[in-house]
Protein backbone atom coordinates (compact mmCIF):
# COMPACT_ATOMS: atom_id res chain seq x y z
CA UNK A 1 0.00 0.00 0.00
CA UNK A 2 3.01 2.21 0.81
CA UNK A 3 4.56 1.99 -2.48
CA UNK A 4 1.54 2.10 -4.71
CA UNK A 5 0.51 5.32 -2.91
CA UNK A 6 4.12 6.41 -3.34
CA UNK A 7 4.45 5.83 -7.17
CA UNK A 8 0.92 7.11 -7.76
CA UNK A 9 2.42 10.35 -6.48
CA UNK A 10 4.98 10.71 -9.30
CA UNK A 11 4.76 10.37 -13.17
CA UNK A 12 2.96 7.30 -14.82
CA UNK A 13 -0.28 5.57 -14.31
CA UNK A 14 -0.71 2.28 -12.81
CA UNK A 15 -3.83 0.63 -11.45
CA UNK A 16 -4.10 -2.01 -8.56
CA UNK A 17 -6.02 -5.38 -8.61
CA UNK A 18 -6.66 -7.25 -5.39
CA UNK A 19 -8.94 -9.08 -2.90
CA UNK A 20 -11.90 -7.38 -1.66
CA UNK A 21 -10.94 -5.41 1.43
CA UNK A 22 -12.87 -2.06 1.99
CA UNK A 23 -9.95 -0.04 3.76
CA UNK A 24 -7.20 -1.15 1.02
CA UNK A 25 -9.83 -0.21 -1.79
CA UNK A 26 -11.04 3.29 0.17
CA UNK A 27 -7.25 3.97 1.15
CA UNK A 28 -6.27 3.32 -2.49
CA UNK A 29 -9.31 5.07 -4.36
CA UNK A 30 -8.48 8.27 -1.99
CA UNK A 31 -4.81 7.96 -3.76
CA UNK A 32 -6.69 8.42 -7.13
CA UNK A 33 -5.48 4.96 -8.26
CA UNK A 34 -7.78 2.70 -9.92
CA UNK A 35 -8.49 -0.90 -8.34
CA UNK A 36 -10.51 -4.00 -9.15
CA UNK A 37 -11.16 -7.00 -7.47
CA UNK A 38 -10.46 -10.29 -8.00
CA UNK A 39 -11.01 -13.45 -5.15
CA UNK A 40 -7.45 -15.34 -5.85
CA UNK A 41 -9.23 -17.90 -5.05
CA UNK A 42 -8.16 -22.31 -5.74
CA UNK A 43 -7.94 -24.37 -9.02
CA UNK A 44 -11.35 -23.98 -9.76
CA UNK A 45 -11.22 -19.78 -9.90
CA UNK A 46 -12.01 -18.86 -13.43
CA UNK A 47 -12.33 -15.14 -12.67
CA UNK A 48 -9.56 -13.77 -11.65
CA UNK A 49 -6.90 -14.41 -14.90
CA UNK A 50 -9.35 -12.75 -17.11
CA UNK A 51 -9.95 -9.93 -14.27
CA UNK A 52 -6.31 -8.93 -14.27
CA UNK A 53 -6.11 -9.58 -17.87
CA UNK A 54 -9.17 -6.85 -18.80
CA UNK A 55 -6.79 -4.16 -16.21
CA UNK A 56 -3.42 -4.61 -17.84
CA UNK A 57 -4.78 -4.18 -21.63
CA UNK A 58 -7.09 -1.32 -20.25
CA UNK A 59 -4.15 0.40 -18.77
CA UNK A 60 -1.81 -0.24 -21.89
CA UNK A 61 0.35 -1.56 -19.19
CA UNK A 62 4.22 -2.33 -19.62
CA UNK A 63 4.69 -4.44 -16.63
CA UNK A 64 2.61 -6.20 -14.00
CA UNK A 65 4.06 -6.38 -10.69
CA UNK A 66 3.13 -9.85 -8.69
CA UNK A 67 2.72 -9.46 -4.58
CA UNK A 68 3.31 -12.60 -2.89
CA UNK A 69 2.93 -15.66 -4.52
CA UNK A 70 -0.63 -16.35 -5.31
CA UNK A 71 -0.96 -14.19 -8.18
CA UNK A 72 1.78 -15.78 -10.34
CA UNK A 73 -0.73 -18.51 -11.84
CA UNK A 74 -3.31 -15.64 -12.59
CA UNK A 75 -1.27 -13.18 -14.49
CA UNK A 76 -1.46 -13.50 -18.08
CA UNK A 77 0.74 -13.56 -20.59
CA UNK A 78 1.11 -10.32 -22.53
CA UNK A 79 3.30 -7.52 -24.31
CA UNK A 80 4.06 -6.83 -20.51
CA UNK A 81 7.25 -7.63 -18.40
CA UNK A 82 6.34 -9.18 -15.48
CA UNK A 83 8.26 -8.67 -12.04
CA UNK A 84 8.00 -10.61 -8.67
CA UNK A 85 8.51 -8.69 -5.15
CA UNK A 86 9.90 -11.11 -2.77
CA UNK A 87 9.72 -9.93 1.05
CA UNK A 88 10.85 -13.34 2.25
CA UNK A 89 12.15 -16.84 1.17
CA UNK A 90 9.43 -17.93 -0.62
CA UNK A 91 8.99 -20.98 -3.33
CA UNK A 92 10.60 -19.92 -6.49
CA UNK A 93 8.13 -21.80 -8.43
CA UNK A 94 5.35 -19.30 -7.69
CA UNK A 95 7.74 -16.65 -10.20
CA UNK A 96 8.53 -18.84 -12.91
CA UNK A 97 6.76 -16.73 -15.54
CA UNK A 98 8.66 -13.32 -14.42
CA UNK A 99 11.37 -11.72 -16.43
CA UNK A 100 12.92 -9.74 -13.30
CA UNK A 101 12.51 -10.65 -9.19
CA UNK A 102 13.23 -7.50 -6.39
CA UNK A 103 13.93 -8.81 -2.73
CA UNK A 104 13.59 -6.39 0.15
CA UNK A 105 16.60 -7.52 1.53
CA UNK A 106 19.94 -8.43 0.10
CA UNK A 107 19.97 -11.50 1.72
CA UNK A 108 16.65 -12.63 -0.30
CA UNK A 109 18.68 -11.69 -3.25
CA UNK A 110 22.01 -13.56 -2.66
CA UNK A 111 19.26 -16.98 -1.58
CA UNK A 112 17.36 -16.17 -5.23
CA UNK A 113 20.50 -16.24 -7.05
CA UNK A 114 21.64 -19.30 -5.25
CA UNK A 115 18.46 -21.39 -5.90
CA UNK A 116 19.34 -21.00 -9.66
CA UNK A 117 17.74 -17.88 -10.84
CA UNK A 118 20.53 -15.38 -13.12
CA UNK A 119 21.91 -12.91 -11.07
CA UNK A 120 21.34 -10.30 -13.77
CA UNK A 121 17.41 -11.27 -13.21
CA UNK A 122 17.72 -9.75 -9.42
CA UNK A 123 17.19 -6.50 -7.85
CA UNK A 124 17.66 -5.23 -3.72
CA UNK A 125 15.04 -2.87 -3.18
CA UNK A 126 14.48 -2.14 0.40
CA UNK A 127 10.78 -0.98 2.12
CA UNK A 128 11.12 2.13 2.94
CA UNK A 129 9.89 4.29 5.88
CA UNK A 130 8.17 7.61 6.97
CA UNK A 131 7.30 9.37 10.04
CA UNK A 132 3.07 10.15 9.75
CA UNK A 133 1.60 13.37 10.62
CA UNK A 134 -0.30 11.62 13.76
CA UNK A 135 0.36 13.34 16.78
CA UNK A 136 1.06 11.07 19.71
CA UNK A 137 -1.61 8.62 21.30
CA UNK A 138 -3.28 10.24 24.33
CA UNK A 139 -1.85 7.36 27.25
CA UNK A 140 -5.13 8.40 29.28
CA UNK A 141 -7.33 6.90 26.22
CA UNK A 142 -5.91 4.04 26.83
CA UNK A 143 -6.19 3.94 30.52
CA UNK A 144 -2.21 4.32 30.79
CA UNK A 145 -0.27 6.07 33.39
CA UNK A 146 1.69 8.96 32.11
CA UNK A 147 5.14 8.47 33.93
CA UNK A 148 5.21 4.75 33.55
CA UNK A 149 7.46 2.96 30.50
CA UNK A 150 5.78 2.27 27.41
CA UNK A 151 6.62 -0.70 25.63
CA UNK A 152 4.91 -0.76 22.34
CA UNK A 153 5.10 -4.43 20.21
CA UNK A 154 3.80 -4.10 16.82
CA UNK A 155 2.13 -7.35 14.83
CA UNK A 156 -0.28 -9.80 13.85
CA UNK A 157 -1.24 -12.06 16.97
CA UNK A 158 0.50 -15.01 15.43
CA UNK A 159 3.81 -17.52 16.97
CA UNK A 160 6.29 -16.23 14.83
CA UNK A 161 5.54 -12.67 16.29
CA UNK A 162 6.41 -13.76 20.08
CA UNK A 163 3.76 -11.66 21.92
CA UNK A 164 4.29 -14.38 24.54
CA UNK A 165 7.76 -13.23 24.82
CA UNK A 166 7.02 -10.07 24.95
CA UNK A 167 4.55 -10.16 27.87
CA UNK A 168 7.08 -12.57 29.52
CA UNK A 169 9.59 -9.38 29.42
CA UNK A 170 6.87 -6.91 30.87
CA UNK A 171 6.24 -9.68 33.65
CA UNK A 172 10.40 -8.90 34.58
CA UNK A 173 9.73 -4.76 34.23
CA UNK A 174 7.13 -4.32 36.40
CA UNK A 175 6.90 -0.87 36.22
CA UNK A 176 6.60 -0.76 32.57
CA UNK A 177 3.29 -1.08 30.42
CA UNK A 178 2.60 -3.01 27.08
CA UNK A 179 0.63 -1.97 23.94
CA UNK A 180 -0.03 -4.55 21.73
CA UNK A 181 -0.99 -3.64 18.34
CA UNK A 182 -2.45 -6.17 15.92
CA UNK A 183 -5.29 -8.88 15.62
CA UNK A 184 -4.83 -12.40 15.00
CA UNK A 185 -5.59 -15.97 16.22
CA UNK A 186 -3.31 -16.16 18.95
CA UNK A 187 -5.65 -13.35 20.85
CA UNK A 188 -7.35 -15.53 23.66
CA UNK A 189 -4.64 -17.51 24.40
CA UNK A 190 -2.37 -14.17 24.85
CA UNK A 191 -4.77 -12.49 26.77
CA UNK A 192 -5.14 -16.12 29.12
CA UNK A 193 -0.99 -15.63 29.19
CA UNK A 194 -0.91 -12.24 30.24
CA UNK A 195 -3.45 -13.12 33.22
CA UNK A 196 -1.26 -16.18 34.19
CA UNK A 197 1.53 -13.95 34.33
CA UNK A 198 0.03 -11.29 36.64
CA UNK A 199 0.76 -9.03 33.97
CA UNK A 200 -2.91 -8.19 32.35
CA UNK A 201 -4.22 -5.35 33.86
CA UNK A 202 -0.71 -3.44 32.23
CA UNK A 203 -1.41 -4.62 28.92
CA UNK A 204 -3.45 -2.77 26.18
CA UNK A 205 -4.79 -5.05 23.55
CA UNK A 206 -5.31 -2.42 20.76
CA UNK A 207 -6.28 -4.62 17.94
CA UNK A 208 -5.63 -3.84 14.41
CA UNK A 209 -4.30 0.28 13.66
CA UNK A 210 -4.13 2.41 11.01
CA UNK A 211 -2.39 5.05 12.95
CA UNK A 212 0.85 3.71 13.74
CA UNK A 213 2.60 6.66 13.71
CA UNK A 214 0.75 7.89 16.39
CA UNK A 215 1.68 4.73 18.60
CA UNK A 216 5.60 4.81 17.84
CA UNK A 217 5.52 8.53 19.20
CA UNK A 218 3.34 8.08 22.10
CA UNK A 219 5.71 4.56 23.18
CA UNK A 220 9.26 4.99 25.18
CA UNK A 221 11.02 1.66 23.47
CA UNK A 222 9.77 -0.47 20.25
CA UNK A 223 9.74 -4.41 21.61
CA UNK A 224 10.45 -6.50 18.47
CA UNK A 225 10.99 -10.00 19.84
CA UNK A 226 10.02 -12.02 16.29
CA UNK A 227 11.11 -15.58 16.17
CA UNK A 228 11.63 -14.96 12.01
CA UNK A 229 11.67 -11.69 10.35
CA UNK A 230 13.07 -11.63 6.57
CA UNK A 231 13.35 -7.66 6.84
CA UNK A 232 11.39 -6.09 9.59
CA UNK A 233 9.58 -3.20 8.77
CA UNK A 234 8.72 -2.49 12.83
CA UNK A 235 12.28 -1.42 13.10
CA UNK A 236 12.47 0.74 10.34
CA UNK A 237 9.37 2.17 10.93
CA UNK A 238 10.06 2.76 14.79
CA UNK A 239 13.40 4.01 13.62
CA UNK A 240 11.94 7.09 11.17
CA UNK A 241 10.38 7.77 14.66
CA UNK A 242 12.74 8.32 16.92
CA UNK A 243 12.00 5.30 18.99
CA UNK A 244 14.49 3.02 20.52
CA UNK A 245 14.49 -0.82 19.57
CA UNK A 246 15.02 -3.74 21.79
CA UNK A 247 14.65 -6.67 19.13
CA UNK A 248 14.86 -10.50 19.19
CA UNK A 249 18.22 -11.38 16.82
CA UNK A 250 16.14 -13.34 13.50
CA UNK A 251 17.68 -12.42 10.04
CA UNK A 252 16.30 -9.19 9.31
CA UNK A 253 16.56 -7.11 12.33
CA UNK A 254 19.87 -8.79 12.95
CA UNK A 255 21.13 -7.38 9.43
CA UNK A 256 19.20 -3.88 10.13
CA UNK A 257 20.69 -3.19 13.72
CA UNK A 258 24.14 -2.61 14.97
CA UNK A 259 23.66 -3.76 18.40
CA UNK A 260 24.55 -0.73 21.07
CA UNK A 261 24.91 1.52 18.04
CA UNK A 262 21.09 1.65 17.01
CA UNK A 263 19.06 -0.56 18.81
CA UNK A 264 19.96 -3.30 20.88
CA UNK A 265 19.96 -7.30 20.05
CA UNK A 266 19.48 -10.35 22.01
CA UNK A 267 19.02 -14.48 21.02
CA UNK A 268 15.55 -15.48 19.81
CA UNK A 269 13.33 -16.72 22.82
CA UNK A 270 15.84 -15.41 25.16
CA UNK A 271 13.76 -13.87 27.45
CA UNK A 272 15.80 -12.82 29.75
CA UNK A 273 18.70 -10.73 27.48
CA UNK A 274 15.45 -9.18 26.23
CA UNK A 275 14.00 -8.12 29.53
CA UNK A 276 18.01 -6.78 30.62
CA UNK A 277 18.04 -4.52 27.26
CA UNK A 278 14.74 -3.20 28.03
CA UNK A 279 15.95 -2.58 31.64
CA UNK A 280 18.76 -0.68 30.12
CA UNK A 281 16.95 2.06 27.56
CA UNK A 282 14.50 1.97 30.84
CA UNK A 283 17.34 3.01 33.56
CA UNK A 284 19.40 5.40 31.06
CA UNK A 285 17.57 8.12 29.34
CA UNK A 286 21.16 8.98 27.68
CA UNK A 287 21.28 5.78 25.96
CA UNK A 288 18.04 5.62 24.87
CA UNK A 289 18.28 9.08 23.06
CA UNK A 290 21.58 8.31 21.73
CA UNK A 291 19.97 4.77 19.98
CA UNK A 292 16.90 6.66 18.78
CA UNK A 293 19.10 9.27 17.20
CA UNK A 294 21.22 6.69 15.28
CA UNK A 295 17.95 4.92 14.42
CA UNK A 296 16.54 8.01 12.71
CA UNK A 297 19.69 8.92 10.86
CA UNK A 298 19.66 5.53 9.53
CA UNK A 299 16.35 5.34 8.41
CA UNK A 300 16.71 8.53 6.84
CA UNK A 301 20.13 7.45 5.14
CA UNK A 302 19.26 3.98 3.54
CA UNK A 303 15.32 4.17 3.87
CA UNK A 304 14.01 7.08 2.42
CA UNK A 305 10.83 7.42 0.32
CA UNK A 306 12.05 8.71 -2.45
CA UNK A 307 15.35 7.30 -2.74
CA UNK A 308 13.05 3.94 -2.96
CA UNK A 309 10.64 5.03 -5.07
CA UNK A 310 13.61 6.29 -7.59
CA UNK A 311 14.95 2.71 -7.58
CA UNK A 312 11.73 1.13 -8.23
CA UNK A 313 10.78 3.59 -11.38
CA UNK A 314 14.71 2.99 -12.33
CA UNK A 315 13.55 -0.82 -12.55
CA UNK A 316 10.66 -0.28 -14.55
CA UNK A 317 12.18 1.99 -16.83
CA UNK A 318 14.45 -1.12 -18.16
CA UNK A 319 10.98 -2.39 -19.00
CA UNK A 320 9.90 0.74 -21.46
CA UNK A 321 7.75 1.81 -18.03
CA UNK A 322 8.81 5.28 -16.75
Amino acid sequence: MDLVRALQAGPGGQAAVLRPHAGRLAALHAAGVPTATAPFGGPLDFVTAPAIGRVLRAQQARVALQWMNRPGRFIPRGPWARIGRLGGYYDLKYYRGCDHLVANTADIARWIVAEGWPAGAVSHIPNFAEPGPQAPVSRASLDTPEGAPLLLVMGRLHPVKAHDVALEVLARTPEAWLWAAGSGELEGELKALAARLGVAERVRWLGWRSDASALYRAADVCLFPSRFEPLGNVVIQAWAHGLPVVAAAAAGPAALIADGEDGLLAAVDDVEALAAAVRRLIDDPALRARLAEAGRAKAAAQFRRGAVVARWRDLFARFGEG
